[in-house]
């Protein structure tokens, strides 16, 4: 298989896990705090990929001539931002729908050509800009427009988009110096996991038996959405640039937004799905329009 169409299919199977994964994490906190449920979900992660880790890379990496203390602090900030890009979006399910949160966080597709851009110099192809303005429309399209008022849930889903595009554009970067998808997507969410557990321990109740009675939502979304949907994330970042992929990413929003529909009753109507399709179009343009070299 072509290794763009390979991480291109990773990018969208990762936007599908991560879309119908807020629907379990708004429903995982009858019990929990949003912190516990993060590091639960997160060292769940680590533990589905630790074997494939062992398995592959482990030897590799020993073999290969790695600056492995750079790594480790690229690790450690990937960490924090994964951590608490997570952390965000659960305190955000608290006060406002699926819908809303899966939006707003989305709005990363605006940051992350910026992030690219001024910090990194990174050229970005014209197509990027019409796309992002459509995600844009769409996103609106998706919100409640008869009430302009952005609640807390939103502003915080707003400061979380932040976290992730900071992710996507730093995922990039390390590929280029460790071209380890399976050990990155392992170690980012051991680290989040505990860097959100010493604050749980501080400031909410961390109880064993409360924690097993969110099974299923933190099966779902620690094996599903933090193991493999973050090693896909990391594979379809091997051949994406950071700009068109977090457009392709975007589609979680439009995916919880159906999903919260179907699952949990919150329905959608003809601006919806015409946001929906909105983004749709603008991830398709995306990857279409740069193709073509006298575009």
């Amino acid at each position: 298989m072509n290794s763009k169409i390979f991480s291109l299919s990773c990018a969208i199977i990762t936007s599908f896990i991560w879309g119908t994964a807020f629907v379990a994490q708004d429903m995982g906190m009858d019990h929990i705090g949003p912190l516990t449920f993060t590091s639960a979900r997160l060292f769940l992660g680590f533990l589905t990929l630790l074997p494939f880790f062992l398995y592959f890379d482990l030897k590799k990496i020993k073999q290969g001539n790695y600056n492995l203390k750079r790594i480790l602090v690229y690790l450690i900030f990937i960490g924090f931002l994964i951590a608490y890009g997570n952390a965000l979006q659960q305190y955000a399910l608290l006060y406002t729908d699926v819908a809303n949160t899966a939006v707003f966080t989305v709005l990363y597709v605006v940051f992350v050509p910026f992030v690219s851009y001024f910090f990194f110099s990174k050229n970005i192809h014209w197509s990027v800009w019409p796309s992002i303005l459509m995600c844009l429309l769409g996103g609106f399209c998706l919100t409640e427009i008869n009430n302009v008022t952005v609640r807390l849930g939103d502003s915080i889903a707003l400061l979380n988009a932040i976290f992730w595009s900071f992710h996507i554009v730093f995922i990039s970067k390390l590929l280029k110096e460790f071209n380890f998808p399976l050990t990155i997507a392992a170690f980012q969410c051991l680290i989040g996991s505990i860097l959100t557990f010493i604050p749980a321990l501080i400031t909410e109740e961390v109880i064993i038996s409360n924690i097993l009675l969110e099974y299923k939502e933190i099966l779902y979304v620690g094996i599903l959405s933090s193991g493999f949907a973050f090693l896909l994330q990391v594979f379809g970042q091997q051949n994406l640039g950071p700009a068109p992929v977090a457009i392709i990413f975007s589609l979680e929003g439009a995916i919880a937004a159906i999903a919260g529909w179907l699952i949990l009753d919150q329905f959608l109507n003809e601006i919806k799905i015409l946001g929906i399709i909105l983004i749709i179009i603008a991830v398709i343009l995306s990857q279409i329009l740069p193709i073509y070299k006298r575009v």
